[in-house]
């Protein structure tokens, strides 16, 4: 087996174990990185990036930026910028407020609802999909650039059994 990985599935059981996969990826997610996040309401996108922004070092409240659509973070080890593009009423929107110069490798960005912002956003690193199952989360990685296969094939050693179980008993697959 490759020691590179290029997508991951996990089920995750609680919001804090959500929580926890963000520390454990913002651990590893380098200046320049670019996460999509995609699921429903509700399905733990923001919950997500709060543990991103919590192992950063942000030790305040994670909100999702519906309204204005961006939350700068820039006091933490690297910067983090936090876009909602759910309210967004036109993807041209983007350009007006200056969306590429978010994404110039001094900062990581994560995207909610990436899906509204058409061809005025770069390409993702790394998209995570998040959908809820029972009570957890099912979640899909996939990396899509070097970075993004770094990232992932070294959060797939840190995350070891405790997470890996969970597919393996089938709850991911459900």
């Amino acid at each position: 087996m490759s020691a590179l990985f290029r997508d991951l599935q996990i089920y995750l059981e609680t919001e804090a174990e959500v929580v926890d996969f963000g520390r454990a990826l913002a651990g590893h997610l380098p200046l320049g990185t670019t996460l999509y996040l995609y699921g429903e309401l509700g399905a733990g996108k923001t919950t997500l990036t709060r543990g991103i922004a919590w192992g950063l070092g942000h030790t305040g409240a994670v909100k999702s930026p519906t309204y204005t659509l961006v939350e700068p973070y820039g006091d933490l080890q690297k910067p983090l910028y936090h876009f909602d593009l759910y309210r967004l009423g036109d993807p041209e929107e983007l350009e007006y407020m200056g969306i590429r110069d978010y994404f110039g490798g001094q900062s990581l960005v994560v995207v909610e609802w990436p899906e509204r912002g058409g061809e005025f956003l770069p390409r993702a690193d790394m998209e995570i999909r998040l959908a809820v199952k029972g009570q957890g989360r099912h979640v899909w990685v996939n990396a899509y650039s070097d970075i993004g296969v770094e990232c992932l094939t070294a959060i797939r050693s840190v995350l070891g059994k405790s997470f890996e179980s969970s597919v393996e008993s089938g709850d991911a697959h459900n």
